[in-house]
Parts: structure tokens; sequence; C-alpha cells
């Protein structure tokens, strides 16, 4: 995947579907919360092999396993087939952020870092910022 230059206001404007709205406001949400960083769009093959378009909040340098370190974003937000994707790159004592609240952010999925909202109402908003937050907290270098 990589930073692209498209508007991301422009890609939301256009947006169609159930999950439209949800995901309008998940942006609102996370915009508010990363004000002052970079906002952008990320594009290509994602690691399942699919193309994805993902809103990016805060740029970082995220070291892998195996590798070098790469560009990156702090929360990442995706419409996927069938929910909504929150990517949060934030880990507190040796585990994901999302993985160590898990049971406070509502009737949602959470995977390794990502959590897959179906619609907005099955998401504690108030937890959800709350890891938000955190991150960023954690995260001292997001620019």
């Amino acid at each position: 995947m990589e930073r692209t230059d498209r508007d991301v206001d422009e890609l939301l404007a256009v947006q169609r579907g159930e999950r439209a709205d949800d995901l309008r406001a998940l942006d609102r949400i996370i915009a508010a919360e990363f004000a002052g960083l970079e906002r952008v769009l990320w594009e290509g093959v994602f690691w399942g092999g699919t193309e994805q378009a993902i809103i990016g909040y805060g740029a970082i340098t995220q070291s892998r396993p195996k590798g070098g370190a790469v560009d990156w974003f702090l929360v990442g937000l995706a419409d996927q087939a069938k929910h909504l994707s929150v990517y949060v790159n934030a880990a507190e004592e040796g585990a994901y952020l999302v993985q160590r609240h898990a049971s406070e952010l509502g009737r949602v999925k959470v995977g390794s870092a990502a959590i897959a909202v179906p619609s907005l109402d099955r998401l504690d908003l108030e937890a959800f910022v709350r890891v938000l937050r955190r991150a960023r907290e954690l995260t001292p270098d997001v620019r």
C-alpha cells in the first residue's frame, strides 16, 4: 500500500451504501482526535491480497519483525464488504490496544490490531475515543 494524493473528503463524499454515514461519522471522530496530524488516503494491495483504500490518520514509522521499518498510519479506517475496519497500530505492555480494550468496545469483532464494525450503533464510542487518545499518547513521534 502507498500513501496517495487523492482527497479523503472527495472519497467520503461519493461513498454510498448502508455504511456510508457510519464511515463519515467515524472519520469525523478519528479526525477530531488526530487534529493537526496527517490524514491521507492509502491505496493498493493490502495484506490479504485485496485492493484497499484506507484513510490513514497520523504518520508513523513502524518497525517490522522481518525486514526494515515502513511508513504507515497510526489509525486507519476502511470500508470492507461486510463491515468497517478500524486499524489501531499502537501497543501497550506487549498487546495491541484494541486487544487490551476489546471487552469495552461494544458488540464488535476485535482482531490483532483491528476492530470490525458492522454498524456504528454496535461500537461503544466513549471506549473507542479512549483507545484513540491512548494510541496518540503512546506514540509521541506521530506526525
